[in-house]
């Protein structure tokens, strides 16, 4: 399950987000997204867990404050090959 997380702190590092998540069962990938010129976070990104787990970690995260910021956490749409 692809899971969008938005509000995301700028100091925050896929590494905290994914300890966040892990709480809720194995997570498989995290992905904050930056800014292809700067390196700096855009304030989202996207975690992958099971469907049952990420289903657990999207009702309790959404809305969770985080590093000083609420959290926005919704099922993410599917990837995209370009």
């Amino acid at each position: 399950m692809n899971i969008y997380v938005g509000n995301i702190s700028y100091k925050s590092t896929e590494d905290d987000l994914g300890n966040l998540f892990a709480e809720f069962g194995d997570v498989t990938s995290v992905k904050i997204i930056t800014d292809k010129f700067t390196g700096r976070s855009k304030g989202f990104g996207f975690v992958e867990m099971s469907e049952e787990t990420g289903t657990k970690a999207i009702e309790a995260l959404n809305g969770f404050d985080h590093m000083g910021r609420n959290l926005k956490v919704s099922p993410g749409n599917p990837r995209e090959e370009k």
